[in-house]
């Protein structure tokens, strides 16, 4: 690997270990030419994910913009950043385990809704307004009254 200081190709890896997360590998390199020290990060290569607009245009898979969206349905309930991460990440994974390298906008919306029915009615409900692009309120009374018939047959009193 090539010296940040001097661009000498040839160096000595002093020290290797696992990062914290597991995910990647730390090295302390040593330059052999000046004797300029470092580190330097190896990590696998990730699958690029490439989403499927609607309209058939294409956009970088964005971590960033699912939590900004969870977020906003979120709003003002009892739910942490932390609980939004841990939702995303599982949404992440589960995409990136199918082996997709172009995923639909709506595969991803599918698995929000999923995530936050699971989670908080209200926020479901929410984010399926905008999701689901609701054109008039009988479409919403549909899927208030879909949430609760789930929510009635699931429950342990029937």
């Amino acid at each position: 690997m090539k010296c940040p200081k001097c661009d000498f190709i040839d160096t000595k890896v002093l020290e290797s270990r696992v990062s914290v997360d597991g995910r990647s590998i730390r090295r302390r390199r040593n330059c052999l030419k000046c004797h300029h020290r470092y580190t330097t990060y190896e990590k696998e290569e990730e699958l690029m994910l490439q989403v499927r607009k609607k309209d058939g245009s294409f956009d970088e898979f964005s971590h960033e913009k699912i939590v900004r969206a969870i977020s906003m349905a979120c709003r003002k309930r009892a739910i942490s950043i932390d609980q939004i991460e841990v939702m995303v990440n599982s949404i992440e994974v589960q995409l990136r385990s199918e082996g997709e390298r172009i995923i639909p906008s709506s595969r991803i919306g599918d698995l929000v809704m999923k995530r936050l029915r699971q989670t908080d009615h209200v926020a479901y409900v929410r984010f399926a307004s905008i999701y689901k692009d609701f054109k008039d309120p009988e479409e919403f009374v549909r899927e208030l009254k879909g949430l609760k018939s789930t929510r009635e047959t699931n429950s342990p009193l029937s």
